[in-house]
This record gives structure tokens, sequence and C-alpha cells, in this order.
């Protein structure tokens, strides 16, 4: 396979707004790591974008996505001139788009469904490159969860880590990769990661998230609400599995004051890290932690003592956690060129691996 340069973009669950990075891979080895970005939103499209998670009826689905696709393009126009390089250099654009609806049924093909909004076409013909997206449909579409879909790349990232090793990413939802000594990947949804803590916080105070955890710093975690959720079938199933963001709501805390909630939501985002090693093959000697709940010194160390093995971020392995996934999704939009895999029996619970994506080429 040729070596690809590509940008990866991606909006997460978080909703804070647009990462972009850019690569260079033949679909396996990582070669080379260009600059990385994020174009945040602002507050009122965070809002217009919030408003049509779940794809409720009446909402401007369309609307909101074409304005989303032109901020994308924003991203790599910056993206482009930040690192002095032109359009023409790049190869490829692996374009996630916003999860709006994620609803699988493993093992039950042509039953699922997955919705991330994007318009791919309307990319390409912005950038003037070619461009990947709708990684997840294919795989939900044959009875796999469509998600994670990054753990192939932890795999690239960690060639030179001992293993096993888990790579936890702490975005809204949590998910976490799982890599044997031999390669062999289990990867899942955890369960809430930051949305419910940032929804809380954004209920109760003019700030975004809780920085450093110092709002739950101040309180102290109703255990009983904790456990009763960690009871619920989810936590039950056996990976792999995934969730909406929406599955959990920050209505678990109701009623208590804003300390006390924040103190809850992050302790049940640790209890639920916590609870998911369970599933391990064997205990990973190492965790290492992405996403934005890394910046949180109380949920990575509550993370330290519970799971009772050395934690680090990834920057101290290296690499930019705030870029991670926009790399992945480059990385993956190599993978999908090549006809290699994105999805695995251990990841996503289909059947065999499976390629995925559709290529849009500018007009």
């Amino acid at each position: 396979m040729p070596v690809l340069t590509a940008i990866g973009l991606m909006s997460g669950t978080s909703l804070d707004g647009i990462d972009a990075a850019l690569l260079r891979s033949d679909g396996e080895a990582m070669l080379e790591v260009g600059p990385a970005l994020t174009l945040p939103y602002e507050p009122a499209f965070r809002q217009r974008l919030r408003a049509i998670l779940g794809a409720p009826a009446g909402a401007d689905i369309a609307g909101v996505e074409r304005e989303m696709t032109l901020l994308h393009a924003q991203a790599v126009a910056r993206l482009l001139a930040e690192a002095e390089i032109a359009a023409d250099q790049i190869d490829l654009i692996g374009f996630h788009g916003h999860t709006i609806l994620h609803q699988p049924a493993q093992g039950r093909p042509g039953e699922g469904r997955t919705w991330q909004i994007g318009d791919g076409a309307l990319l390409a013909r912005e950038t003037g490159i070619a461009v990947v997206t709708d990684f997840r449909s294919a795989d939900v579409a044959a009875g796999g969860e469509g998600a994670p879909l990054v753990p192939v790349f932890h795999a690239a990232l960690t060639t030179e880590i001992p293993r096993p090793v888990a790579i936890l990413n702490l975005g809204g939802v949590g998910n976490v990769t799982w890599i044997g000594p031999e390669g062999g990947l289990l990867a899942f949804d955890t369960g809430p990661g930051n949305a419910l803590l940032d929804d809380w916080v954004q209920r109760h105070s003019d700030q975004l998230y809780d920085e450093s955890g110092r709002l739950a710093r101040a309180g102290t975690p109703d255990m009983v609400r904790i456990d009763t959720v960690l009871e619920g079938p989810y936590f039950a199933r056996r990976p792999p599995k995934s969730l909406d963001r929406d599955d959990f709501s920050a209505d678990l805390a109701e009623g208590l004051g804003p300390e006390d909630g924040a103190a809850t939501l992050t302790a049940l985002t640790i209890a639920c890290v916590v609870k998911s090693a369970a599933w391990f093959p064997e205990p990973a000697a190492l965790w290492v932690v992405t996403g934005g709940g890394r910046h949180n010194t109380l949920m990575m160390e509550g993370l330290a003592a519970g799971l009772g093995v050395p934690i680090r971020s990834m920057e101290d392995i290296g690499w930019d956690g705030d870029a991670v996934e926009a790399q992945a999704f480059a990385y993956l939009a190599i993978r999908q060129q090549a006809g290699l895999p994105i999805s695995f029996p251990g990841t996503t619970g289909v059947l065999q691996p499976m390629t995925g994506g559709i290529l849009h080429q500018p007009a």
C-alpha cells in the first residue's frame, strides 16, 4: 500500500468542537504525525447541535448538518494554513461527522441504526480533497456495535509499549481498548465519561466543565446512586458493547447540591472504568488515558486508586491526547483506501474483520 497523507476530523460526544490532525501512513505503520488543532464550537451552535441529538421529530437536522460540515471545512483550511501545506498535497480527509443517534443491535444484522451527520460530498467540494465518511454504518448493518473504531489505531500507537496495556478514552462516553501480549484487541464503552459531569456543571455554573475536578473535590459522592447505576443491565453485558451519549443522564444526580452532584458523577465515571477491567482476558500492567478526562486531576487520582496500577496520560508516552481521535480517523481513512479492516470481532462484536466508510471525490 502506498503511503498517504491524510487529515482526520473528529466532533466528539463532548460537543466542544472539531479536532483536526494530519498524519502519514500506509494503513499499518505510523510514519509521520503532523500538526493538529481544535476549532471550538460557538455556544449557539453547540446548543443547536445538542438539540438534534437523538434525531427528534421536527429537528432541523439538515440545517445543522450543513453548518457543521462548513465548520469542518474551516478547520481543514486553518490546519493547512498553520502547517503551510497546500490542499493538493493531501490525499484524503477522514471525516467522522457527529453522532446524533446510535442504536446498534449486536448479532442482529440489519436491525441496528447509527447516524453520524456530516455531508462528505459538500466537504470534498469545499476543500478540493477526497473525503471518507460514514465509518460506522457497515459494521452496524452487519450486526456489530459500530463502536469503538479507534482500537486498531491504538494498537499502531503502542507498538513499543509492553503489553497487555489499556488505552482509556475519557470523552463524553468512556471507552477502553485492551491490547494483549500478541496484539489481540478487546474494546468497549465503559460507561459515562465526561458528558454527564459537563452537563451538570453547565447546569449549575457558567463553566463548561469541572476544571481539575475542583467542584467535585468540594463535594461527597452519593455511593448509593452510583451502585444503583452499576447494577444496570449494560454493566452485566459481555463486551464488545457500546453506548449512546444520552443512554445515561445527569438527572441521576438530581436533588444533590452542585458539589455533591459533581462528586457523584465523577465517582461514577471512575467506578465504571474500574468495573470494566474485570472483562479483560488478563490485567493491564499500564493504563494510558486520552480524551478530556485526563485533565481532571481528581478523576486521574481516582482511577489510579481504583485500578491499582500505573496511570499515564497520552502525553506521557509521547503522543498528543487532544489529537488522538482525529489522528485515528485520518488513519482509518487510509485503511479504508487500502481495503484493510477497521472493525474486528473483539472491538465491535462483528462476525469478521470489516472495512468501512464511503469515499467522496471533489467535484
